[in-house]
């Protein structure tokens, strides 16, 4: 216990000594200061750690809530740089790669068609499914729809509108996937009736970055979806609670949705995966009660279905790339 005491300080200290680093940047846009500092942080926060950053004093926690704002930032003009980037090729979708976390979508991507296939009642084959907080980076939709869900048609919605006119120049040169893509510049809190025709919807880690209006997003979620759709959230664990979010299963089963599963990687994929459905019996139950079906924590913690194999990369080797990482200004 001592030692873990001692782990969850000296993290802590060199979260906040990168946190102070950052906040001194003149700009988050992508460059060689911006990059190491961003690089160290996700280093450092990727690994396994006994840290529960729900339990941190008032100044940690204050902390924590800051840099998650910064890395949403810093996030958003990275993706916006290498869409541009993009945007400048024939056809966009050949030269994904370029982004040095392509990878992680891949793989994130991946171990959410496979928990939704595996446990989601009568297994998944959405005819439409839509995305909470796209991006100027639409990875998640681009993986699901050209590796997973060939059918199945996209709506896309972001609160910017520059990152949806970015967002589809993408896909200009890809009749298939161009016909299977939409983007609507949108406010979630704004989407009611559109939200019946969805039978997956999945909600981004950076939309509502603090707890209660997460909480307020699913729950307006719970009240819009149709009966028996299924609901994709991504958190964090651990460490990876400084770079991300972290959504408690207890507020979705109170936002009206039966938790199925929850799904901790611990590999290079940093989010982590909540699968819900909306269920008339848990909604009713959570405005009667203040508590979703499972809500009181029952819902299964399990391992992702598949390792992934050789894209399995060690952080190391990871931090390698990501310093190496071509960056055009």
């Amino acid at each position: 216990m001592e030692s873990q005491n001692k782990e969850v300080d000296a993290l802590v200290q060199k979260i906040t000594g990168l946190h102070a680093a950052i906040s001194k940047l003149p700009s988050l846009s992508p460059g060689p200061d911006v990059n190491a500092l961003f690089t160290d942080l996700v280093t450092a926060c990727v690994p396994q750690s006994p840290v529960d950053v729900t339990k941190l004093g008032p100044e940690a926690q204050e902390m924590r809530e800051g840099l998650i704002r910064l890395c949403s930032e810093a996030e958003g003009k990275l993706e916006a740089h290498y869409s541009d980037m993009l945007a400048a090729f024939e056809n966009p979708l050949d030269h994904l790669g370029m982004f040095p976390y392509y990878s992680n979508y891949i793989n994130l991507s991946k171990l959410e068609y496979e928990l939704l296939a595996r446990y989601v009642p009568g297994g998944i084959a959405p005819a439409r499914v839509a995305f909470i907080g796209s991006g100027p980076l639409p990875f998640s939709s681009f993986v699901l729809a050209a590796r997973h869900l060939p059918e199945t048609m996209f709506d896309n919605y972001d609160l910017c509108g520059a990152a949806n006119d970015r967002a589809s120049k993408l896909f200009r040169a890809d009749k298939d996937l161009g016909a299977r893509m939409s983007f609507h510049t949108a406010d979630v809190a704004d989407l009611r009736g559109e939200l019946v025709a969805y039978d997956v919807v999945f909600l981004a880690a950076l939309v509502g970055m603090a707890a209660e209006e997460k909480a307020k997003v699913i729950a307006h979620l719970g009240a819009h979806m149709a009966d028996g759709a299924a609901l994709v959230v991504r958190s964090a664990n651990g460490a990876r609670g400084f770079l991300y979010p972290i959504v408690d299963p207890e507020d979705i089963g109170r936002g009206g949705f039966e938790v199925l599963a929850v799904c901790h990687p611990d590999d290079d994929v940093v989010n982590s995966v909540i699968i819900a459905r909306k269920s008339s019996d848990a909604h009713a139950d959570g405005l009667q009660n203040g508590r979703g079906q499972y809500a009181r924590g029952t819902a299964p913690v399990v391992s992702p279905p598949c390792r992934f194999g050789e894209m399995v990369v060690d952080v190391t080797q990871k931090r390698d790339e990501f310093a190496k990482a071509e960056v055009a200004f």
